[in-house]
């Protein structure tokens, strides 16, 4: 099942960018990051209250709040980016650009997290570094 959610976050993402990139003409990086910002986060809290789980923010833990808070501190950063990249850049060159955080993310998670390291992810990592690298220059 995770596989479903995995290729319609990819298609949503794709189709954030198209949208992104037509809605940011004339309109500044960081306000229209605002605009979007708002529009993730209304949408977030009525899925909550839609699917009933409002009473469970009083059994987040501490730790699981910071960490939370800290990702959506980098979501931010990275939205803000993005934009920036859209507004001045192609969507086909920021696209693959923006997606090398793939790789980095697998760093991350074999160093951070002590994921197991196959040859299956590193051959990956390196196509998807390739293919990065291709696209842009």
């Amino acid at each position: 099942m995770w596989i479903v959610f995995a290729l319609l976050s990819a298609f949503f993402a794709a189709l954030t960018s198209i949208l992104a990139k037509i809605g940011i003409q004339d309109v500044n990086s960081n306000l229209a990051t605002a605009i979007r910002t708002v529009a993730v986060l209304l949408m977030a809290w009525i899925i909550v209250f839609v699917t009933g789980k409002q009473n469970e923010i009083s059994h987040i833990g501490q730790k699981n709040l910071i960490f939370l808070i800290l990702s959506g501190i980098a979501t931010g950063l990275s939205w803000l980016c993005y934009y920036r990249a859209l507004q001045i850049g192609e969507v086909s060159k920021v696209l693959p650009v923006d997606k090398f955080s793939l790789v980095i993310g697998m760093v991350m998670a074999f160093i951070i997290l002590r994921e197991t390291i196959t040859a299956k992810t590193i051959i990956g990592g390196i196509f998807i570094t390739i293919g990065t690298f291709v696209l842009i220059f």
